[in-house]
């Protein structure tokens, strides 16, 4: 692991990301005239889905990680109907899309490159990513899904080197930049911005922390919101 005083943890690159995403929304909800609380915000989407690749690989119950990110997408997505009035997908619906792509992703490397696998189960293997796959790009023509297609996939290029921190991380937030690159020249405006996250997480440490965070960061994303919302409904 590198222990380089100029590293980064888990939970200090989350708390990047959520003043970030809190800086964007207050310029969405709040300043729309000021381009830079947007450009500044940024930086939480690549922070986010790296760390959703990074939570893929190393949780040990995929199903209660997939259950909580979706459950509070339900719940974020009830706050936002209630306020606005509108079915487009919140970006923890773009999450638990990711959470399954990742999830078919690291299986058909498992299969592939482990010793004695049959060609069937790497056929059936592949077969599960790329059904998988369209399913959600499917899914991305018929509902508005914050990022897109891109933005789901941006998780799995963060996951494509293998699962060893030490000497990995650099190659996956690398291949994710490719993925940025592609959603910036997709979506435009401001997006281009979200590669000066790559820096930061360059110097991602490979540990989450000292401090167990999970929780602090599924309560904010709603509550920050919820809380803008009502600022902008009677004060602005």
């Amino acid at each position: 692991m590198r222990n380089s005083k100029y590293s980064l943890s888990g939970n200090q690159l989350k708390i990047i990301a959520a003043v970030a995403m809190l800086i964007d929304h207050m310029g969405l909800l709040l300043f729309p005239d000021l381009k830079v609380f947007r450009i500044i915000g940024r930086l939480a989407f690549p922070i986010f889905a790296f760390m959703i690749s990074e939570g893929c690989k190393y949780t040990k119950n995929k199903v209660r990680y997939f259950l909580n990110i979706f459950v509070l997408s339900l719940i974020c997505q009830t706050v936002f109907y209630f306020f606005d009035n509108s079915l487009d997908m919140c970006i923890l619906v773009t999450f638990s899309l990711s959470v399954v792509l990742v999830y078919s992703f690291n299986n058909l490397k498992r299969e592939i490159f482990c010793v004695n696998r049959s060609i069937a189960r790497q056929c059936f293997a592949t077969l599960i990513f790329v059904a998988v796959t369209v399913l959600v790009y499917i899914l991305n023509l018929i509902f508005y899904i914050d990022y897109g297609f891109f933005g789901c996939m941006t998780p799995v290029f963060a996951s494509i080197f293998g699962s060893d921190r030490k000497d990995f991380i650099k190659y996956n937030v690398l291949s994710m930049g490719v993925c940025l690159i592609i959603l910036s020249a997709v979506l435009g405006g401001v997006q281009i911005y979200s590669i000066f996250a790559i820096p930061l997480l360059l110097i991602y440490s490979g540990k989450r922390g000292k401090y167990k965070l999970k929780s602090f960061f599924y309560i904010f994303y709603p509550l920050h919101f919820m809380i803008l919302q009502v600022i902008n409904m009677f004060c602005f």
